[in-house]
């Protein structure tokens, strides 16, 4: 497997890579053979948006059969599960309980990135850099919880303003 750094976190990842998608409607059995195959491959990254608690408790419990070293976790601020069905959210209350249960569900003492989930236009680049979700997210890397801090984007103007701030090592740009 190739790997490369992931930028400018210093953690080299496996080229190929695991999304969150791959797991929805999936038994436990059927997560763990994913991951089984992905960790036979030597593919050692995996980003997981989906806010699914089943999801989240299935890959969690997976993973918890591996050397915590094995493997990169990207896991996302901001995305939360609502009436059954993934939603974004700005709200810090839900982003904390949000958050909470992801690091419960995937068996997690830390994340290697911290994605601030889904940031596209102005207005919502503005109220997360000025806000409490930032302040959280720096809160999180300070304890150690999330090692790296990132930021998903479709927007390139949006990308670039991040990457200025210095306060952002990946960029997952969709």
């Amino acid at each position: 497997m190739e790997y490369r750094t992931l930028g400018r976190t210093g953690i080299k990842v496996s080229a190929v890579g695991i999304g969150g998608e791959g797991f929805e409607n999936k038994s436990y059995e059927q997560c763990q053979e994913i991951l089984d195959a992905a960790m036979r491959e030597e593919i050692n990254f995996i980003d997981i948006y989906n806010s699914n608690p089943q999801v989240r408790s299935h890959v969690g419990k997976a993973l918890s059969r591996y050397e915590r070293s094995s493997f990169v976790v990207e896991g996302h601020l901001c995305s939360m599960w609502e009436d059954g069905q993934y939603r974004r959210t700005r709200n810090i209350r839900e982003v904390r309980e949000a958050y909470g249960d992801f690091l419960k569900r995937m068996q997690l003492t830390y994340v290697d990135v911290g994605m601030i989930h889904y940031v596209d236009d102005e207005k919502d680049f503005e109220g997360i850099f000025s806000g409490e979700i930032l302040e959280y997210a720096l809160e999180l890397k300070k304890k150690g919880i999330i090692r790296s801090l990132g930021m998903s984007t479709h927007n390139p103007d949006i990308a670039g303003r991040a990457v200025k701030t210095g306060l952002i090592d990946v960029i997952l740009f969709s």
